[in-house]
């Protein structure tokens, strides 16, 4: 299409609009507030009050993070044999991730065995000892002391071939740990060393990074007046603007038994099932919970008088007279505000009332079609 036939079409369209939408109505709002300045009353414009027929809402924003996510480091000295997963890798519980050649452990563990099988042998000798010299001592054939301290020197030698097989026991786990294993089913997301570095336990850097993401979790601070509404499965749309045309469901699993004292806000914890690995820990997202509440009223912020005595409304009553009903406001919306109390549907109000206006003024009401109620 030219340009010139767009901009045709454009300001056909907008002369359409005008002619057969606003122009009519704003002749009607003349005729009414000419028919009330005939009747020499002042005219207002007025609303019909409604309830709000929108779902009622809070959307905050979040970070996703994994169900399980933790650094692997070694617990074994020594250098890396070889890895066999890299980034991006599924993993198993208890899969091997790599190999630490640790020959010193490797000879302890040697030694130790060796002390083990030494101490053993010095153990059973004490004993056939001890059952000699006892059965001397019941033939009074030595004396008591003699025998006490035969059976005394067994006893220590079990103990010595104890320790020694609990030395083997823990250098055999130390043997262990020159296989790094997964500690639960999750993908590698980083992997920091290579063949042949030189690995310290404990002190050293992390090996592998591993997460575990077919379940991720939200962290959110609910503002206080939320509160009442947080419950233990109540459902949430997580919504990632990557995925423009999907919803994802989550559900509030627990929440923090007190408020934040100093931002006045309870911490909740939301999870999300992520089978198919659409999402990735560290992603952007938007929490939003879907409230169970009565339908409020809401009304435009305009609408409302601050005055010394309270909040007001300026109602037109059945005799098209003013009154200054009391409300008690809630929730600000900005354009909108609720109110809680004191207002019931289908109340006419002055829209954008003047100050001018007394109690129990006579008024010509002219009727706006819009209606204030449309969020919640």
């Amino acid at each position: 299409m030219k340009p010139r036939s767009l901009v045709i079409l454009l300001v056909l369209a907008a002369a359409a609009v005008y002619f057969l939408g606003i122009r009519p109505r704003q002749e009607a709002e003349a005729a009414a507030i000419g028919q009330a300045h005939a009747a020499g009353l002042p005219s207002v414009s007025v609303i019909v009050t409604a309830r709000a027929t929108a779902i009622r809402e809070l959307v905050l924003p979040g970070a996703l993070q994994a169900f399980d996510d933790t650094a692997i480091h070694a617990r074994a000295s020594g250098y890396l044999g070889k890895w066999l997963v890299d980034i991006g890798d599924h993993v198993k519980a208890g899969q091997v991730l790599a190999k630490i050649d640790s020959p010193e452990i490797d000879q302890q563990l040697r030694q130790a065995r060796a002390n083990l099988e030494v101490a053993k042998a010095n153990m059973e000798l004490a004993r056939v000892t001890a059952d000699r010299w006892k059965s001397l001592g019941g033939q009074h054939a030595v004396a008591q002391q003699d025998v006490d301290q035969r059976v005394a020197d067994y006893a220590a030698r079990q103990a010595e071939a104890d320790a020694a097989e609990a030395n083997v026991q823990r250098l055999e786990e130390m043997q262990q740990f020159e296989s790094i294993t997964a500690p639960f089913d999750g993908v590698i997301s980083a992997r920091t060393v290579d063949v042949g570095a030189l690995i310290s336990a404990g002190s050293g850097p992390e090996l592998f990074h591993i997460s575990q993401s077919s379940t991720l979790r939200v962290y959110v601070n609910v503002p206080q007046a939320y509160v009442p509404d947080m419950r233990v499965g109540l459902p949430v749309d997580v919504l990632v603007d990557e995925f423009p045309r999907q919803n994802f469901s989550g559900k509030i699993v627990r929440y923090a038994g007190a408020l934040d004292a100093a931002s006045r806000t309870l911490l909740v914890e939301v999870q999300i099932p992520n089978a198919q690995a659409e999402l990735f820990p560290g992603m952007f997202c938007r929490l939003r919970f879907r409230l169970p509440s009565d339908p409020a009223i809401l009304i435009p912020s305009n609408d409302a008088i601050i005055r010394a005595a309270g909040t007001l409304v300026a109602v037109v009553t059945d005799h098209n007279t003013i009154h200054f009903q009391p409300v008690e406001l809630g929730r600000d919306f900005g354009t909108q505000i609720e109110v809680r109390d004191g207002l019931a549907a289908g109340t006419h109000i002055v829209e954008n009332p003047s100050d001018a206006l007394s109690e129990g003024e006579a008024v010509e009401p002219v009727l706006l079609a819009d209606p204030a109620a449309k969020k919640g």
